[in-house]
């Protein structure tokens, strides 16, 4: 995921970082600025959250005030019942980016699932289809079983797996058993990603965690507050299988349990605040570490957008 930015390739403006961390706020700002400079900008969700439709209040995704007149994409296009997962996601941005640069629109990808952008970026291992007697026989181990496995069969992975990390430990030995070639060895191989056909401008936002968990504990209170009780309930009916993602998201589980009766409401706030910050830790670590060290981090309390994304702004004048 580096950054080449060249004046032949089109611009692909990227702004990331964890939940509640002021993303969707800044992208339309830099929409603006580039709207203001005589071109078009169009933001293209890239949460795993807000691409579902039943999920409007509880993956804060912009309401039509909030999008300040730029046009937004691939929030809300998938029903809770398909889940879409990061070569789904992939597969739309980039049909969404080629179009809207053929038409001398920028592009701007905001949203906080790594995974997604990576997949975008970077491309897919093209990992074969796993035998389903392999998968089987490697997820009836135990992980201490599994995970002695793959220090003989994948030591790479075992050195580089946490040892309690079940469900990689598991995906890499199938993996092994399955294809004869390693995890990583199927990963080096990817392919159909786009960074190499754009001029990448991200910046991170990485802000005072501190900050960032009381924007967190007071979202979680007004969602409930504006319409989450009642998304839940609707997602309840629908009574689709728990296993899907829409049914994980941050607040479904614990508003259900406020909605079924099995917690008070202050118990309800409570774990969903709890939810929350755990997943805003998790994008963070994930934001400050993965991504290149060339990738403009910043907090975003004092940051004009302007500034940050200058030689975007000079490109396009």
């Amino acid at each position: 995921m580096s950054i080449e930015n060249s004046p032949v390739l089109p611009p692909l403006a990227l702004i990331a970082g964890p939940t509640a961390s002021g993303k969707s706020d800044l992208a339309v700002s830099l929409g603006k600025r580039i709207e203001a400079q005589g071109k078009r900008a169009v933001v293209i969700n890239a949460d795993s959250a807000q691409v579902y439709s039943d999920l409007h209040v509880l993956s804060a995704r912009p309401s039509v005030e909030e999008m300040g007149g730029i046009e937004h994409r691939l929030f809300g296009a998938w029903d809770g019942a398909t889940p879409c997962s990061a070569a789904n996601w992939a597969a739309a941005a980039k049909r969404e980016i080629a179009r809207l640069q053929s038409e001398g629109a920028v592009p701007i990808l905001c949203g906080g699932t790594g995974l997604y952008m990576r997949t975008l970026l970077e491309g897919i291992a093209p990992v074969p289809e796993i035998d389903p007697r392999i998968r089987a026989d490697v997820r009836a181990l135990d992980q201490a079983e599994a995970r002695a496995a793959l220090e003989i069969e994948d030591p790479e992975a075992a050195a580089r797996l946490a040892p309690a990390d079940v469900a990689r430990t598991m995906r890499a030995l199938e993996v092994v058993r399955s294809s004869g070639r390693t995890l990583r060895a199927w990963q080096d191989r990817k392919t159909g990603g786009i960074g190499d056909e754009v001029s990448l401008y991200p910046l991170l936002l990485l802000p005072e965690r501190e900050w960032l968990y009381e924007r967190c504990d007071r979202r979680f209170i007004l969602m409930l507050e504006g319409g989450a009780i009642g998304e839940v309930e609707a997602l309840l009916a629908r009574r689709l299988d728990p296993s899907l993602p829409v049914m994980r998201a941050i607040g479904v589980p614990e508003i259900a349990g406020l909605v079924q009766g099995d917690l008070s409401r202050d118990q309800a706030i409570v774990s969903g605040q709890r939810a929350t910050r755990q997943y805003a830790k998790r994008q963070y670590t994930w934001f400050r570490h993965q991504p290149p060290g060339s990738w403009t981090r910043a907090d975003n309390k004092s940051i004009e957008e302007y500034d940050i994304f200058v030689s975007l702004l000079r490109q396009l004048s």
